[in-house]
């Protein structure tokens, strides 16, 4: 009887180790742009292939509003370090003010990978982001080989303290002052914030001040992108008569692609982060060793390839499959 019940409970604690559950936060840095709902998608992708192989994963997803409010972001992680979740997908929106939490996290257990932006800890398992840097620089040759290498530049910046926005702007201005003396940049020290509407009134300052001398403008994000293309069309100068390069695919600056009004979008695989940001994590919380930087890549894309079945599955991920 004894050796009957051992049996027994030998065979519930193989059939709990089998049905493994984890609880994991993703947190993005917003939830209205559509490049955090591909993330969102990516994630619950993710977690349905493990719940499929037996590893039980249920995804939160919590982040901030506004792309600006570091306070809330902070909360929202402090937050899910007392409901004592099994591990965090963070993509911060500052490197250094997202610092403490994520090491709080550490010291209690509660493992954490970074997504999307850097962080300036060694703490997280693993960090999944693009090649930011390599994005700016992909943006930067686009635009000069739009100018025949020569022209005026408008870089209109996102946010201070965003280490993904931040590379990206740096690899721009890097490489148009190194690779490209004859075009000149004429502004590169506005933000444009948080939003779509503060990106429009950024860049419609940017098109009263240099609107007469400027031939080509670089804006290294989804709302920066719009903002500018709105601010463009407003002033006459879209459909090309200034040169125009973003970053991320949204709605807007997809169709503006295909009308001319852009000519080159840097894109990123954010379903492809989010994916891999629970993967990465849940593996980790498995006890398997993870990769320390994980790049998903970046690729241009412009009117000449955008109907090419590698851009399609890059630019329109199956959103609906997976937030529904």
């Amino acid at each position: 009887m004894k050796k009957s019940l051992l049996l027994l409970a030998l065979l519930c604690v193989g059939l709990v180790a089998r049905a493994e559950a984890y609880r994991v936060a993703v947190i993005p840095k917003g939830t209205t742009h559509e490049f955090w709902k591909s993330i969102h998608a990516g994630a619950i992708k993710a977690s349905r292939e493990l719940k499929e192989e037996g590893v039980n994963v249920k995804v939160i997803w919590k982040g901030p509003l506004r792309e600006d409010d570091r306070e809330q972001q902070v909360q929202v992680v402090e937050n899910f370090i007392a409901r004592r979740v099994s591990g965090i997908v963070l993509a911060p929106l500052d490197a250094r003010a997202l610092v403490a939490p994520v090491e709080m996290a550490s010291r209690v257990g509660i493992p954490v990978v970074i997504i999307d932006s850097g962080l300036n800890s060694d703490k997280p398992v693993s960090t999944v982001s693009t090649d930011n840097y390599k994005g700016g620089v992909l943006g930067a040759h686009r635009l000069a080989s739009l100018l025949d290498g020569k022209g005026k530049v408008i870089l209109l910046r996102v946010l201070a303290g965003s280490t993904s926005t931040e590379l990206r702007e740096a690899g721009f201005l890097d490489t148009i002052r190194a690779d490209y003396p004859g075009i000149e940049i004429i502004s590169s020290d506005q933000h444009a914030g948080a939003t779509r509407d503060t990106a429009y009134r950024a860049a419609q300052n940017l098109l009263n001040r240099f609107g007469r001398d400027v031939t080509g403008v670089f804006a290294p994000n989804e709302s920066s992108a719009t903002g500018m293309l709105l601010a463009l069309r407003d002033a006459g100068l879209s459909g090309g008569k200034v040169k125009f390069v973003g970053f991320d695919t949204g709605s807007q600056t997809l169709a503006a692609l295909k009308t001319g009004d852009l000519q080159g979008l840097v894109v990123q695989n954010p379903f492809k982060m989010g994916y891999l940001g629970v993967k990465t994590l849940v593996a980790s919380l498995r006890g398997e060793t993870v990769e320390k930087d994980i790049d998903t890549g970046c690729e241009l894309v412009t009117l000449e390839n955008f109907n090419e079945p590698e851009t399609i599955d890059l630019i329109t991920p199956p959103l609906e499959k997976y937030l529904n």
